[in-house]
């Protein structure tokens, strides 16, 4: 038989009528001829909730409890969608993490997954089941613990089955009905994708975009899986959602696919920084170590010696970046005049592969924030994108004029 991979989100299997809704899905799937592996997550809020009631347990929680506590969620919705298959006579079962086993590092909350051994799915399926229903989110370490793959881990979940057992697809059902040009909240004239590439995906999925987790769309483009995204709430045919898949495989596109945002950045800047080699080692290396996840980097020009060195990372992760490197001027690492946080910014870039060949893609952008009055703060590019920082009270403003700049309410 050939074989599907289909994954459904929180929100998709948020009470026992969804999970009916999500199971009907399936049951279409397999009439049409498929065996399915299908990957769920747990219901919505559910993990919110076992993530407080182990903070409020213990602020100074075990790792590997943490993962046990929160991994059940995603067992009560595979338990359940298997029930509910069976009612509709779809012979299921559900698989926990370590039955399969979905074996992971020991980074507890953190996982990477180094293996799927195959085996114990495909004798079910030899004898006769037509569904595996697969707790998302979940392994098992070499120690034989339960450990979880972060947040959004069951997208990483469903695209690592899809290229161990080399689906035919892999489906990631969720409640909006596929990528768009830009978020539909903000631009109401934002138009949905039918097809995007690897890359692109993969910079609007670190960038903000919040339809896929950036690890799954990593694991797609190693592993050439195509993936679909589309709505569970909406009756879905062969053409429905999006295709995020190689480049070869698109036509035609716009220079520029896409606008991402991230709302809650911060801007950081050393004064007065030494200016000698291994400064930047000096600073960016206790951040690392502090778990600060720093983006976009400029120094501006040397003035007698000194620079200023300029960073953005997370508004969440400022005090911590604080601490580093008030304990790297401590230690005599490093020295500066002052350390400036302005925490009043957001992050706006355009995506598109098109960029690698032509020319202009900065200058129209440019101009358009400009014509709008937007000051730019930051800037950082790279093969297929640009990204600015601008004070975030403009960020709307910057979303729908960018969107209307680069034309992405048509077609190419």
């Amino acid at each position: 038989m050939p074989l599907l991979v289909m994954k459904f989100g929180g929100t998709s299997v948020g009470g026992l009528g969804r999970i009916r809704n999500a199971a009907e899905k399936v049951r279409r799937e397999v009439a049409r001829g498929y065996d399915v592996i299908v990957i769920v997550s747990a219901m919505s809020g559910k993990t919110n909730e076992l993530v407080d009631w182990v903070e409020k347990t213990s602020p100074f929680f075990d790792a590997r409890e943490y993962d046990a506590v929160v991994s059940s969620g995603e067992n009560v919705t595979a338990g359940l969608m298997a029930l509910t298959l069976q009612e509709m006579d779809v012979p299921a079962r559900s698989w926990q993490g370590w039955q399969v086993p979905l074996q992971t590092t020991s980074a507890h909350s953190a996982a990477r997954i180094l293996d799927i051994p195959r085996a114990n799915i495909d004798a079910k399926f030899t004898e006769g089941m037509r569904v595996a229903v697969i707790a998302g989110f979940q392994g098992i370490s070499p120690e034989g613990r339960i450990t979880t793959l972060g947040r959004g881990g069951s997208d990483t979940t469903a695209v690592a089955f899809a290229a161990a057992f080399g689906a035919e697809r892999c489906d990631i059902y969720t409640d909006v009905d596929g990528v768009y040009t830009t978020d539909p909240r903000i631009e109401d004239k934002a138009r949905k994708l039918d097809r995007i590439a690897f890359e692109e995906m993969l910079e609007l999925a670190s960038l903000g975009a919040k339809v896929l987790q950036t690890r799954s769309v990593e694991l797609a483009m190693r592993f050439n899986v195509r993936l679909r995204v589309l709505s569970s709430f909406e009756d879905n045919d062969e053409n429905s959602g999006t295709l995020v898949c190689p480049e070869e495989d698109i036509m035609e596109s716009n220079v520029v696919s896409g606008i991402a945002y991230s709302r809650d950045e911060a801007k950081m800047t050393l004064i007065s920084v030494a200016d000698r080699p291994g400064i930047a080692a000096a600073i960016f290396g206790p951040l690392a170590e502090a778990g600060v996840n720093v983006d976009m980097i400029v120094q501006n020009i040397s003035e007698e010696g000194h620079t200023d060195m300029t960073f953005s990372c997370p508004v969440g992760q400022v005090a911590r970046a604080d601490k580093a490197m008030q304990a790297a001027r401590l230690r005599g690492d490093i020295n500066f005049n002052d350390l400036v946080a302005d925490k009043e910014v957001a992050k706006v870039s355009v995506v598109g592969i098109g960029m690698r060949s032509h020319a202009g893609v900065a200058s129209q952008m440019f101009k358009a924030l400009a014509a709008e009055g937007i000051n730019i703060k930051v800037i950082t590019t790279s093969e297929i994108k640009i990204s600015v920082l601008i004070d975030r009270k403009y960020m709307e403003l910057a979303v729908q004029a960018l969107h209307d700049a680069f034309g992405l309410d048509k077609a190419a």
